[in-house]
């Protein structure tokens, strides 16, 4: 059977998405909608920004979301999807993908996710760091022994875990997490802890949004962040995708669960090789690929 898995931030690059609007006339019309949608031309950062200008949260999720879609939508009878799931963010472009939103909702729901997280790092200080080497339950114990907000946000593959929460109580549990034996606790270059009790007034602002928004049920199961099973029913995603924001990602559950209900193929549809190399770490004999945009499509 054949996942297609769709990336979060941090996967994006100068020049990203260029090749199909220069390629394919869907690609072109969708990325020049998604401007219009976005009141700036989000097309010029992608294609020729720096770094710095895609780092921007206003532009870094719409900019991922629109990459993924597209290329999806350019696959056309091509992409044909036994499940789907995406990693934070990415839940939004798996949705579109399978076709529970449409591409203008998806997009301005990505839209004011982003305003809204950015919103919520600007009124405390807060951070992320990255766990490697540890069991997923000593990261759980200290973050639960350690004073202030800390919690597990993304279970990335087995041995990598992303805690999420207040800067001094992260820094405390690195250390902790250090003495306890972690090959290394470092805290990530990120503008807040997303995934954590922090993003309370984003989720918040983001839940009137998704009530506002008409879902359709997706042509496949989404294996969502928050509960890392299949689900189909409209409701049910909309609640999820809700608590996605102070929740943490199950990664390493959904791809297991996935592979456990017939999961043999997993194909990446954006930038980025992230989640590939997850799978792999998740379970050895799974099959990886990139979605590629053929020219002559």
């Amino acid at each position: 059977m054949n996942a297609y898995i769709f990336p979060g931030q941090g996967a994006q690059f100068s020049g990203m998405g260029l090749d199909l609007y220069e390629n394919s006339p869907l690609a072109q019309e969708l990325f020049e909608k998604a401007n219009n949608i976005l009141g700036f031309s989000i097309t010029d950062i992608m294609f020729e920004g720096s770094a710095e200008d895609l780092k921007q949260t206003k532009v870094t999720q719409p900019a991922i979301f629109l990459h993924s879609v597209i290329l999806a939508k350019t696959l056309g009878e091509s992409f044909k999807p036994d499940m789907v799931a995406g990693h934070s963010l990415g839940e939004f472009s798996a949705l579109v993908a399978a076709g529970a939103l449409t591409f203008e909702d998806g997009l301005r729901l990505v839209s004011q996710r982003a305003q809204a997280m950015q919103k919520a790092c600007e009124i405390q200080p807060s951070t992320m760091a990255a766990v490697l080497g540890l069991d997923d339950d000593i990261v759980e114990k200290i973050c639960a022994t350690t004073e202030g907000v800390v919690v597990a946000a993304n279970y990335n593959c087995p041995g990598q875990l992303v805690i999420s929460g207040e800067v001094e109580a992260i820094n405390k549990a690195c250390e902790a997490l250090k003495e306890e034996g972690a090959r290394r606790a470092l805290v990530l270059p990120v503008g807040g802890a997303f995934h954590s009790p922090m993003m309370e007034p984003a989720r918040e602002e983001l839940a009137a949004a998704i009530e506002n928004t008409t879902f359709s049920k997706p042509n496949c199961p989404i294996y969502q962040n928050v509960t890392a099973s299949a689900i189909t029913d409209e409701n049910e995603i909309k609640a999820n995708l809700i608590s996605q924001l102070t929740a943490p990602v199950r990664w390493t559950q959904s791809v297991q669960q996935m592979i456990a209900d017939g999961a043999t193929h997993f194909t990446e549809v954006g930038p980025g090789k992230v989640l590939q190399g997850l799978v792999r770490k998740i379970n050895r004999d799974a099959e990886t690929a990139s979605a590629t945009f053929e020219t002559n499509a």
